[in-house]
C-alpha cells in the first residue's frame, strides 16, 4: 500500500512541474520577438526551489528566451543561520558561491546575461558585475527595475516582506536607487513571516490573502502610494490580484515580472 505524506496528486503533481521546467534541450525555444531569439538567460536563485518561480514568469514574461537555473538550499540556509545570529547577512561565503554560480553558467552554456533572482543576495550585485564584466555579459539584479519604479513614483512606498534575512538588503537596495535617481524616498516597512511559512506549506491563496491583509492594515494607518514586494516568491500575489489598482487603489509591484521585463530588456540589447 503507497503512503502519500504529503496529501497531493503525485501524477498531476509532476505533470504540472514539468510542463514549467522542461526537461534539457539543445533546441532554441520559439517565441514571437525575434531579438530574443537563442538567447540564454542564466538565473543563479538563493535556493533550488525557488527555480520553479524563476521558470514560469521568466518563460511566461521572456518566450523564447532558455531559462537556465543554479541555485541550492544551503545558500539560504547559510544566510537565514546569520542573520539569526546577528553575523554578517549575506555571508561573503554566498557571495563567493554566487560570482562562482554566474561564472558557470557562462562556462557550460555561454548565457547572454545573468539574473540575480534572490533579494537578499542583492549584495552579491557589485562581485556578480566584477566577475562576469571581463565576459561581457551582463548582470540583472531582479529588484532593480521594481526599485526604480517605486522611487520614481515620488510618493510613499510600502515595502511588504515575509523573510526577515531580506528586509535589510531590500531597504538598502531602495535608498541606494534613490540616491542613484536622485530622489527623496519615504517608506515604511512590513513582514509577515507567517506568509514564508503558509508558501512553505503550499498554501498560496493563504499566502496572497496574508500579504492583503497586511496591505490594507498600512494603508488603515498611513498613506500609501505604492506597494513592493519584496522576494520573487511573493509574486505569486499576482494569481490572486492581477489588478491591484482595482483591489487596493495603488500600484502593487512584484519582481517576478518587472525582473524578468527588465531581462529582456537587457537580452534585446545582447
Amino acid at each position: 500500500m503507497r503512503i502519500d505524506p504529503f496529501d497531493i496528486d503525485p501524477l498531476r503533481l509532476f505533470g504540472d512541474y514539468m510542463k514549467v521546467t522542461g526537461v534539457p534541450s539543445l533546441a532554441p525555444e520559439q517565441g514571437p520577438d525575434p531579438r530574443l531569439a537563442g538567447k540564454k538567460l542564466g538565473v543563479v536563485n538563493g535556493a533550488s526551489w525557488t527555480s520553479l518561480w524563476s521558470n514560469y514568469f521568466g518563460k511566461t514574461m521572456l518566450p523564447g528566451v532558455k531559462i537556465i537555473n543554479v541555485g541550492n538550499e544551503a545558500v539560504q540556509l547559510n544566510f537565514m543561520q546569520a542573520h539569526s545570529q546577528g553575523l554578517e547577512c549575506p555571508p561573503k561565503i554566498n557571495i563567493d558561491l554566487f560570482c562562482k554560480y554566474a561564472r558557470d553558467l557562462y562556462d557550460l552554456y555561454q548565457v547572454d546575461a545573468v539574473l540575480i533572482s534572490c533579494s537578499t543576495m542583492n549584495r552579491a550585485f557589485k562581485e556578480v558585475s566584477e566577475t562576469m564584466k571581463p565576459l561581457g555579459v551582463p548582470v540583472i539584479q531582479i529588484d532593480e527595475a521594481m526599485m526604480e519604479e517605486a522611487v520614481s513614483s515620488e510618493g510613499n512606498i510600502l515595502i511588504v516582506a515575509t523573510h526577515g534575512p531580506t528586509i535589510k538588503s531590500t531597504q538598502s537596495l531602495l535608498e541606494e536607487t534613490a540616491d542613484r535617481l536622485g530622489k527623496k524616498v519615504d517608506f515604511v516597512g512590513a513582514t509577515i513571516e507567517e506568509a514564508f511559512e503558509l508558501i512553505g506549506q503550499g498554501k498560496i491563496a493563504e499566502h496572497n490573502e496574508a500579504i492583503a491583509r497586511t496591505i490594507r492594515k498600512a494603508q488603515s494607518r498611513d498613506d500609501i502610494d505604492i506597494v513592493v514586494l519584496a522576494q520573487m516568491s511573493m509574486s505569486v500575489f499576482s494569481f490572486s490580484y492581477p489588478d491591484p489598482v482595482k483591489e487596493f487603489g495603488v500600484p502593487v509591484l512584484n519582481s517576478g515580472q518587472t525582473g524578468f521585463t527588465r531581462a529582456g530588456d537587457i537580452l534585446r540589447q545582447t
